[in-house]
């Protein structure tokens, strides 16, 4: 029984990201409109170093690509994600447990002195778009 379970689970799960249905209220294959507010100074610097690293996979205002989910969602609210969190996820990489996108990989190339600048980039967007 337990088996027929986890494998309706999982027709449900590929149907769903085949036919591009939501999780947690976002498309799985559309990102979302973002609004970029005016960024503090170590904001600008993070979009900058956000668009280097990180945009290929999440998009250019965090708005999520077919490659990697939105960080304008209200799953990366700093009080589900901390900041310690998504350092640690750039560090060392996470496993891909809220989304279909599998695990995300630790960013190459990246310096310790960046992260702060990209999660506030990160933050300043996700307060302009109501998700605090």
């Amino acid at each position: 029984m337990k088996k027929n379970r986890l494998a309706i689970l999982a027709v449900i799960l590929v149907a769903a990201i085949v036919g591009g249905y939501t999780f947690f209220g976002q498309d799985s294959a559309n990102s979302v409109e973002v609004t970029v507010p005016t960024l503090t100074p170590a904001g600008a610097r993070g979009e900058a170093a956000f668009g280097t690293y990180c945009a290929d996979c999440h998009g250019t205002k965090a708005q999520g690509t077919e490659k990697g989910p939105p960080l304008i969602h209200k799953l990366y609210h700093p009080g589900h994600h901390g900041d310690a969190a998504i350092a640690s996820a750039v560090l060392n990489g996470a496993r891909g447990h809220h989304w279909p996108y599998g695990d995300m990989k630790p960013v190459e190339g990246i310096t310790q002195a960046e992260i702060p600048d990209i999660i506030a980039f990160i933050r300043e967007v996700q307060y302009a778009n109501k998700i605090y």
